[in-house]
């Protein structure tokens, strides 16, 4: 009578997790891998394979666990490069060469049988017997695609490694197989393994090339599905699990502070909110980036502390110009309350950059938040869609870890109605418009709040001034219309704010 269910599951030892070796990738299978299964890493030449199985390998001896790399396309010696171009040792791992200098012999040629049916048949014999020798407890196989040539049907292949598989699990050990997917319409091995995991490399017309990981199949664990951006630099693989900001949640008390600038306090209510973030829109000039940086100073002189990341223009410039407005940026600088980080849109993962803020936040204690600006880092991403979706996920993460967070949008033109090159009012909590607009023959800037979902703000639109100490507002444009469309037309006594250039 052949066992019931229940009768095999009482018999079954529980199963654990082992870890990757990649932070990352544990995460994003919600604590590592089920031990003693068999795992499918594909990817074309250049993904990391390898190196996610040395990566592997070297989790275990770490953990007093044997660990055994079988190769069939590289040699030791060119797996130890790897491994030293990462400041690795192989010290401890087993490499076993199945395509060594004995099996191209020509001695070892014979034309009695086909080649094919002798050598798949030795070399899954070789790796059955290294298997029983080292007694390995975590074993990485690479790579499939010489099995699949030497089995030369889907069928002899499939066969051969389900053989293989069941090898395996009779001896306890946790297997990744490597395959570079040459055989592109090949799913044998996707229903054999027990998870697959799919590396990409993706080109792009300029700047660094594009890398994603992407679970598509995991047995009895949850895992994160979906696209994730990886690095591959020295050190290894670096994953970057998708953000999801309901995975994230804190609480904190949404405390009103001031910018530190009386006029922007009362047009916005009282201030900037914690756990909200605010968007700064404007032609370039305008003075957005000191807008955002009066608000950052004043958060910093309260102790709280800030990063600024600077898409746009070089930090010399971007020090200097705040010092000529009197706001001194070294001294917080100095004293580490501050970090400016100047990002290249060209060399960035949007989910790199996803992780540096959340390090921000949960490392470094980061309070406040200025990204300068999103029209660069629109540029980091694959489409205007997939730049929304992003910003959606962190700016709810952001709000929910109570940091105050302010986002610069540049608009085309300087005058009139200004193109945008996506619209992301509808997510911010507040907005802040400043405009250029022409008054007796000069050029002025004016200033207004259209939108803020936790204060009672002021819907008058000041002109508003750049000068030595900082920003300055005046009184609201009562006498002028069409301020914000840039064509402006005087229709009262509203006093000007005096510039220097007046007299």
């Amino acid at each position: 009578m052949p066992d019931l269910p229940s009768s095999r599951r009482a018999a079954r030892e529980p199963t654990h997790r082992i870890s990757t070796g990649i932070p990352g990738l544990d995460d994003i299978l919600d604590g590592g891998l089920t031990a003693e299964r068999l795992y499918l890493i594909e990817g074309t030449p250049g993904t990391g394979k390898t190196t996610l199985g040395l990566q592997f390998l070297l989790d275990g001896i770490a953990r007093g666990e044997t660990g055994l790399y079988i190769t069939l396309s590289e040699t030791a010696d060119e797996l130890d490069a790897v491994a030293e171009s990462h400041g690795w040792s192989l010290d401890g791992v087993e490499i076993v060469e199945l395509a060594n200098d004995d099996a191209l012999a020509p001695d070892a040629q014979q034309s009695v049988l086909h080649s094919s049916e002798i050598e798949l048949g030795e070399t899954a014999r070789n790796v059955m017997d290294e298997v029983e020798r080292i007694a390995p407890v975590r074993v990485v196989f690479d790579s499939l695609s010489e099995m699949r040539l030497l089995a030369q049907n889907p069928l002899r292949y499939r066969r051969q490694i389900l053989a293989l598989k069941q090898f395996f699990s009779a001896r306890s050990c946790t297997v990744l197989m490597l395959d570079d997917k040459t055989s592109h319409s090949d799913q044998h091995l996707h229903s054999i393994a027990h998870g697959v995991i799919s590396l990409e490399q993706i080109a792009k017309e300029f700047g660094k090339e594009r890398r994603r990981v992407n679970v598509m199949k995991m047995r009895g664990i949850r895992f994160r599905g979906g696209y994730h951006d990886y690095v591959l630099d020295t050190g290894g693989l670096r994953i970057f699990p998708r953000l999801v900001a309901a995975e994230h949640m804190r609480e904190f008390r949404p405390v009103t502070r001031s910018t530190g600038s009386d006029g922007l306090d009362a047009l916005l209510g009282g201030g900037l909110v914690a756990g909200t973030n605010t968007l700064f829109v404007g032609p370039s000039g305008v003075g957005k980036t000191t807008v955002v940086v009066r608000c950052m100073l004043a958060a910093l002189d309260r102790g709280e502390a800030a990063c600024y990341y600077l898409f746009d223009e070089g930090m010399g410039t971007f020090l200097a110009r705040a010092a000529a407005l009197g706001m001194d940026l070294h001294r917080h600088l100095e004293s580490g309350l501050l970090t400016v980080r100047h990002i290249d849109p060209a060399e960035l993962a949007p989910g790199q950059f996803a992780q540096m803020l959340r390090d921000a936040v949960e490392v470094d204690g980061i309070r406040f938040i200025a990204i300068d600006s999103l029209n660069a880092y629109l540029q980091a991403m694959p489409g205007e869609q997939f730049l929304i979706l992003q910003m959606h996920e962190l700016l709810a993460y952001l709000n929910q870890q109570g940091v105050t967070t302010a986002l610069i949008l540049g608009e085309h033109g300087v005058v009139g109605e200004g193109g945008r090159d996506v619209d992301l009012s509808y997510l911010s909590d507040a907005t802040i418009l400043l405009r250029f607009f022409e008054a007796a023959g000069k050029l002025r800037r004016a200033i207004t709040v259209s939108k803020s979902r936790t204060s009672n703000h002021a819907l008058t639109i000041h002109e508003f001034q750049l000068g030595a100490g900082g920003i300055g507002i005046g009184a609201a444009l009562e006498g002028f219309e069409g301020v914000l469309t840039g064509l402006s037309s005087y229709r009262g006594k509203t006093p000007m704010m005096a510039r220097s250039d007046d007299a």
